[in-house]
């Protein structure tokens, strides 16, 4: 799945002291209590660099290794401008590209150019970029398809060879986009050029690998397992050697040689069965070797060689597909370095069942032990054993479900994810003897328009699209799995006063209610903050505090102990607002070398938790640089 050094997290040594605001409390406004800014930390988790300059690009999908160690990376969206990273020795040396000129699923080399499958308005075309201006200078059509039209490209000499999934052929062209021939292959994938000049194409639904010349005479062909699928091919053409990228159940690669005769399968690298085994680890738990999606292989002239996963995690346009996971290894097989990034968009919640060490989006657990930085834990879906999953659904409206909402409720975890401004939410249970860190999937929740809340006791609130009412589910228990079960709806009118509700929090322990309002764009909160005490108590038409956001275009709010957290799709601020007094606290940006990105563009984009002793952990989206910025904000007095 991921190296052993897994996602890191930066920690910031500075912090920022605001002066004190002395403010007085809701029920008795003469009472003064000094409040200050206190001080706030800025750290990450989810990309190995926490600037916006060296960020890894995420989601890549495929990869090309040259002879000196340069890795091209392509994925088909990156929003600064990483859409094809370059990098070497594990550092960001470079991007082509831009935004989203590649389509992530095939890209190949040589010593003067890259050339990558391309994606809409030029689907089904090949750009050809300068290696040394790393600029595009040419654009032909190799496809009359569209999405993953393309599933691998191989350059040979002066000519590249095209797996056009889409029409069924391999296509040859020469370094100008001319069609020199071509031929029949149903549903081609990955390809790669052996030292005896033939040509390797895998066939991920059938698993097999099938060898041609390359005018096209068809020769031996690899069957493997009858659930292998080969998604990542590579020849080591000095040791006669063929690397099979395996993202069935294996989750490994297979090494075959006597390629010109009757290939034999030589060896394996990677642990067999992934980061799913559970002889070597917990099932979905990170580690060298434990791989997943084995999307890209590679060597260079120093026979390092480089892994390219693309953990799991689906959605509809594909550039939010799973995330960056780039491993190199020694000659010996020994893990020198990891690059790797968040999908485009998501955040993640803290575990209040280890006080904020553990960290959950839809799809990746992190662990984060406050001193030495955070790390990429386990990846939290399985395909095989549920294929339902809708974090794997690629028909889901949602863009992609890596937004985690998360309660842990006497030892056991639940888990929803959602997409960035989504209409559902979905449920996920734990049981660690039977599934380790897999997210099982449970219960979904639709309609959701106008707020969602999964509050630290398990409790569901929301308020459906065109209900005007809030909908409370209350956690009854667990079934013997551990899946939650959530008792009959209990419906409250939303208050007049909140019209049109926008976004709801409750807080069990003190009773409280945070309403948010206003706005006819259901994707923001409005501006409009009612806070009621004692509302599962009866109040819910009596707000004890109400006050205005002054800033425009607020998008996520997030509340822990006495404080909001709101976030903006105009601004990056995170404002940190009094529930007892509605004033405003302090803002948090950044202040280190920590880029926390251009703003907040997702509802559920910010995620508080207060820990034991006192601070808040506060996470945010950020899209830009592919990563989860995290404060470590403590309160004055």
């Amino acid at each position: 799945m991921v190296g052993m050094a897994g996602f890191s997290l930066g920690c910031a040594k500075k912090t920022m002291v605001a002066d004190t605001a002395k403010i007085g409390t809701a029920k008795d406004p003469q009472l003064k209590v000094e409040v200050s800014a206190g001080t706030y930390t800025v750290t990450w988790v989810g990309n190995t660099f926490p600037d916006v300059n060296a960020h890894v690009g995420n989601a890549a999908r495929s990869m090309w290794v040259s002879p000196g160690g340069i890795v091209y990376t392509a994925s088909s969206w990156d929003e600064k401008s990483r859409n094809i990273g370059v990098y070497q020795n594990g550092n960001t040396i470079g991007s082509m590209g831009g935004t989203k000129d590649s389509q992530g699923t095939a890209i190949t080399g040589d010593t003067t150019y890259i050339y990558t499958a391309q994606q809409a308005p030029n689907a089904g075309y090949i750009g050809r970029y300068n290696r040394a201006s790393k600029t595009r200078d040419l654009l032909f059509k190799a496809s009359n398809g569209t999405g993953d039209a393309i599933k691998g490209l191989v350059i040979n000499g002066s000519e590249l060879f095209v797996s056009d999934f889409y029409g069924n052929r391999i296509g040859v062209y020469n370094s100008a986009g001319t069609l020199l021939r071509e031929w029949t292959v149903t549903e081609p994938g990955a390809i790669t050029i052996d030292a005896q000049q033939n040509l390797w194409v895998a066939q991920m639904s059938t698993g097999q690998v099938k060898q041609y010349s390359l005018t096209g005479v068809a020769g031996p062909v690899i069957q493997l397992a009858t659930t292998s699928r080969p998604s990542a091919l590579y020849c080591d053409q000095a040791a006669g050697l063929l690397y099979i990228g395996d993202q069935g159940p294996d989750q490994n690669i297979k090494i075959y040689n006597n390629l010109s005769t009757t290939p034999v399968q030589q060896s394996t690298f990677g642990i067999t069965g992934g980061y799913l085994d559970e002889t070597t680890g917990i099932r979905g738990q990170a580690g060298d070797k434990r791989f997943t999606r084995v999307v890209g292989i590679g060597k260079d002239n120093a026979g390092k060689l480089y892994v390219l996963n693309n953990p799991w995690g689906g959605s509809w346009d594909v550039g939010r597909n799973g995330v960056t996971d780039l491993h190199c290894y020694n000659g010996s097989g020994s893990l020198l370095w990891t690059l790797q990034a968040l999908n485009f968009e998501g955040n993640a919640a803290a575990d209040s069942g280890t006080d904020g060490a553990d960290f959950y989006s839809g799809n990746i657990m992190y662990t984060y032990s406050g001193t030495d930085g955070g790390r990429f834990k386990a990846n939290t879906i399985d395909p095989f054993r549920y294929p339902s999953d809708p974090r794997i659904n690629l028909g889901d409206p949602s863009r992609g479900l890596h937004f985690g909402h998360f309660a842990s409720v006497g030892g056991k975890k639940i888990l929803f994810a959602c997409g960035q401004n989504p209409d559902a939410l979905y449920s996920f249970y734990f049981n660690r003897n039977t599934d380790g860190f897999i997210g099982i999937p449970g219960d979904s929740f639709t309609l959701l328009r106008n707020g969602f809340c999964l509050d630290s006791l398990g409790n569901v609130w929301t308020s459906k699209d065109k209900t005007d009412a809030i909908q409370y589910y209350e956690l009854t228990g667990f079934s013997a799995t551990g899946k939650p079960i959530w008792a009959a709806p209990v419906s409250t009118p939303v208050p007049d006063s909140i019209k049109h509700l926008n976004r709801l929090e409750y807080l069990p322990k003190s009773d409280r209610m945070i309403l948010a309002g206003g706005n006819t764009d259901w994707t923001l909160i409005g501006n409009r903050v009612e806070v009621y005490e004692g509302w599962k108590a009866g109040n819910h038409t009596a707000p004890n505090v109400v006050f205005h956001l002054t800033r425009a275009q607020a998008k996520s709010m997030s509340a822990a102990g006495d404080f909001l957290f709101v976030g903006y799709y105009a601004i990056p601020n995170v404002d940190v607002f009094d529930l007892r007094t509605g004033a405003l606290v302090t803002t948090m940006t950044t202040n280190n070398n920590v880029y926390v990105g251009n703003d907040c563009d997702s509802m559920y984009g910010i995620k508080a938790y207060r820990k034991s002793n006192g601070q808040y952990l506060v996470t945010k989206d950020d899209y830009n640089a592919n990563k989860v910025v995290l404060y470590q904000w403590t309160p004055g007095q």
